[in-house]
Formats: structure tokens, C-alpha cells, sequence
């Protein structure tokens, strides 16, 4: 490869967007769709880049594409590029207006209830004009995000260690219960029967969550089948409502449902299920002076909750 050619004018910034949507969403179709162009113009863009590279970046399948060992790297490039534009262009309005900004931040179940919530409105009481957004999703999602630079920082349970590419910073540790509603029969029972679990419906984190993988590894060591009777589901808020109304089992961080009093922890041990809450951020680029101050103030609120749990 030549590398010279990705400076020749040829390689533009809408080829980024369109890699990075590609790599996302596995289709030409709904990268199509998501960048609101023709299916046919995303194909041609795809074209371009790869004539550009000389290598090809996907795999056609019957359910869509895959990408290539050449375009799993050539999206972590093209995401870090986008990243740094992002980040360019919110650093100059910063310094236009100090007091202003935005920041936006990503969070799944882990975080979502106590932390997050806590850490915005402290920083909200002195930095009344910072604007900060928060995005739901999975884990891998949210990482796709950060490395495209739409997302700041990530706020969640930490089950990977820090790469050249994300630094992940641990807060302070959080345990793992099963949750029923209060007037649930086994909320009654002192200690719980293990092959009562599976007779009740269960509410479980999506199969591509580590949680959910601990939770199936649980049910293995104690010769239990997975529940059929199930529920796939990461938005808390569904979670609760779900819990409160029926009669299902779910496993929640004790923080999130310790502040619901309809809630009931159910004497179950669940052994080495449990993670730690902290941030993640990009190693590729530099913090922009909103983002640092969500994440001080993260830092403040987790030392008040360790003090509290301690």
C-alpha cells in the first residue's frame, strides 16, 4: 500500500462517517439509512475508499457485512480521526465561552441509577450552563461511540482492562443481588431454595453483557437450566416497573435497588457475581475542560458513596 494516496485529496471526511456507520451497523442498507444517502451512494463510497486503500474492508454475507481484518483497523482509525474533529470543534467553542460547553456521556445498568445521576446535578450547581447529555446502550455500543468521539466518557461497570486505545478507571466496588417485589413468595422464604429460582419468570441483561454471562455461569455450578420463562431487558426503568407489577427475579447492583423500598434482596448468595463501577475515556485525545469537570465530580460522588457503603 502506498501510504501517500490517503493524503492525495481523494479520501475525504464523509468516507470516515460512512466506515464508521458501516462497521456499526453491518449492512450497506442501514448505514444507508443511519447517513440518510442512497443505498446506492453508500456502496460507491465503499468503493472509494477501497480502491483508495487497495484492500477490502468487508465481507458480503446473505445477512450483511463483516468487516475485514483491514477494516476492523481502518475503523479504529477513521473513528479516532472523527473523534478529534468533534473534540476540535467543541474545544474552540469552549474557549469562545468558558462557562458554557457540552458534554456527553455514556452509561449502561451498572452506574445509570446512583452515580451518574448524583455527579450532574453537583456539577450542574456550578457550571449551571454546561450542557450534558447522556446516552444509553450497551457496552459495545458505547465504545463504538467513544472512539467515534460522540461520547466523552463512559460511566459502568468496568470488565476489561485499560488498552492503548480506552482507559478504564475504577470508582469503587459494587455487589450483585437477586431482587423480587416485597409481596413475591419467595421474598417470605429466609433461605431461598435454589431450584425454586428457575419455577418464577427472570428478567436478564442482554447475552452480550458480562453480567449476563456470570448469571449463566451461576446456573451452571449449581446444576440449574437457565430460566425459560425470561425477559431480556437493560433499561432499569423497565426493569423495575416489570418487577414491581409481576412476580420475576432479577439480579441488579445492590446501589440501584437499595433506594426502592417495593424492591426485596432475596437470600440467594450469588458467589463471585459482582464488578467494579468506574470511567472510561479515550487514550487517543485529550479531555475537553467539560468532560473534565463531569469527571470530577464522578470522582467526588464515588468517594461519598464508598464512605457510605463502608
Amino acid at each position: 500500500m502506498n501510504l501517500p494516496k490517503l493524503l492525495d485529496g481523494r479520501l475525504k471526511i464523509r468516507h470516515l462517517v460512512l466506515i464508521d456507520a458501516l462497521t456499526r451497523r453491518g449492512s450497506v442498507g442501514g448505514a444507508a439509512v443511519e447517513l440518510h444517502v442512497t443505498q446506492p451512494v453508500a456502496t460507491r463510497g465503499l468503493q472509494d475508499v477501497e480502491d483508495i486503500l487497495g484492500v477490502a474492508l468487508y465481507e458480503r454475507g446473505p445477512r450483511g457485512i463483516s468487516p475485514t481484518i483491514f477494516g476492523q483497523a481502518f475503523t479504529e482509525h477513521a473513528r479516532a480521526i472523527l473523534a478529534q474533529l468533534n473534540a476540535a470543534g467543541r474545544h474552540v467553542l469552549e474557549l469562545a465561552d468558558a462557562e458554557r460547553g457540552t458534554v456527553s456521556v455514556g452509561t449502561h445498568l451498572a452506574g445509570s441509577s446512583v452515580l451518574l445521576p448524583v455527579a450532574i446535578g453537583l456539577l450542574k450547581r456550578t457550571r449551571p450552563a454546561l450542557t450534558v447529555i447522556v446516552r444509553e446502550g450497551t457496552p459495545e455500543a458505547l465504545l463504538a461511540e467513544l472512539e467515534a468521539g460522540r461520547v466523552d466518557v463512559i460511566v459502568g461497570r468496568l470488565t476489561s482492562p485499560t488498552t492503548e486505545f480506552v482507559s478504564r478507571t475504577p470508582l469503587y466496588d459494587e455487589t450483585v443481588r437477586l431482587y423480587s417485589r416485597t409481596q413475591h413468595p419467595l421474598a417470605q422464604i429466609v433461605d431461598v431454595p435454589l431450584d425454586e429460582l428457575t419455577t418464577y419468570p427472570w428478567i436478564l441483561p442482554g447475552v452480550e453483557t458480562s453480567l449476563r454471562r456470570e448469571l449463566e455461569e451461576f446456573f451452571v455450578r449449581h446444576g440449574l437450566d437457565l430460566p425459560r420463562n425470561r425477559v431480556e431487558v437493560t433499561s432499569f426503568l423497565t426493569v423495575r416497573k416489570l418487577l414491581i407489577e409481576n412476580d420475576f427475579i432479577a439480579a441488579l447492583p445492590s446501589l440501584i435497588a437499595a433506594e426502592d423500598s417495593r424492591l426485596h434482596a432475596l437470600t440467594v448468595p450469588l458467589d463471585t457475581v459482582g464488578h467494579s463501577v468506574g470511567i472510561t475515556t479515550a487514550t487517543t485525545r485529550a479531555l475537553s475542560p467539560s468532560a473534565a469537570a463531569l469527571i470530577d465530580s464522578l470522582e467526588r460522588t464515588a468517594t461519598s458513596i464508598r464512605d457510605l457503603s463502608g
